[in-house]
């Protein structure tokens, strides 16, 4: 009798939580963790800190997901060997976000046919044999460099003066989709003469420096420098300083980190810079629609803005 009752007022306890909205202690169950792993390939740049540091910050809202990053220091093969380890661990998602494309492509078509899906984050791979690409425009962010150089060398039609573009890495898309939208509009101007070569500086703002010192040696004009990103535009801009002539030259860069580009835009160090968003935190919320259920789009395009002297302010202090 008194098992039966028991039995009663287990099932009356029950029935009330139910009727309540609050589910029995038998009725939960254990939430679904999920395991991201995320092939990042360098921590030197501080844009790419900033990555991580947003990546972490979106995972740690998000108490079902375990995010693991892996530094690849800069070398292809480290970062295939990254790769390959969370394809043996068995990862839920990866995030890659590539040194270079065409050597990587391999490993995330290799990911992506053991069924893991694979989000390329920033420079993309070759091929799409992923899950989905997220990103900034650089040819978008290249588009808005061009025109503004051409609007401080005269504007459309009327522009004069001699430029230096100082290049990230030819081995990725970004450097050269950077340096195509820059010339939709700068190779239109007779009057704009590109003084060098295409020279790889690897994004670094020393090897911009040591590079810059040359080019100051062999071109007594230059007038305006546009880097494929800050560090190098401000690399730049420190060689010329060295020498006296950084009042002469323009230096554009990209990127916009708060503490980097818009800052040397608000002291006057740089004359622009245009927004390259991290994307790693919508990479997040999108792997999670996706294990939810949720259809989402093979690519995802992250918008640009351009920071100069005026509004150089107010973008520090939203972002």
């Amino acid at each position: 009798m008194k098992y039966s009752r028991r039995l009663l007022v287990n099932g009356a306890l029950a029935f009330a939580a139910l009727a309540l909205g609050v589910p029995s202690s038998n009725a939960q169950t254990p939430g679904k963790k999920y395991r991201f792993g995320f092939s990042q390939v360098t921590t030197l740049e501080p844009w790419r800190v900033q990555f991580n540091k947003d990546m972490r910050a979106e995972a740690a809202k998000h108490p079902e997901v375990e995010l693991i990053i892996a530094d690849a220091g800069d070398r292809t093969d480290k970062q295939v060997a990254d790769m390959d380890n969370f394809i043996t661990q068995k990862m839920d998602v990866i995030f890659i976000s590539p040194k270079e494309s065409a050597g990587l492509t391999g490993v995330v078509e290799k990911a992506t046919k053991a069924g893991i899906p694979v989000f390329v984050l920033d420079r993309n791979v070759d091929g799409k044999a992923f899950t989905q690409y997220i990103g900034g425009d650089n040819v978008a962010i290249g588009r808005a460099a061009g025109k503004y150089v051409v609007e401080v060398l005269g504007g459309p039609g009327k522009a004069q003066g001699n430029l230096i573009e100082i290049w990230g890495n030819q081995g990725v898309q970004a450097a050269h989709d950077r340096h195509n939208g820059v010339f939709e509009s700068v190779g239109k101007e007779k009057g704009i003469t590109l003084l060098n070569e295409r020279v790889d500086i690897d994004w670094k703002q020393d090897k911009a420096y040591e590079y810059m010192k040359t080019m100051l040696r062999r071109f007594p004009k230059i007038d305006v420098v546009y880097a494929q990103n800050d560090p190098m535009a401000y690399g730049a801009y420190l060689a010329a300083k060295d020498l006296g002539r950084e009042k002469q030259i323009k230096f554009i860069g990209a990127d916009a980190l708060p503490q980097e580009g818009a800052t040397w835009v608000l002291n006057g160090e740089l004359a622009a810079t245009f927004l390259y968003p991290t994307p790693g935190a919508e990479g997040i919320r999108q792997a999670l629609k996706m294990l939810k259920g949720e259809k989402i789009p093979p690519s995802v395009t992250l918008e640009t803005e351009g920071v100069f002297k005026e509004n150089a302010k107010a973008f520090i202090a939203s972002h």
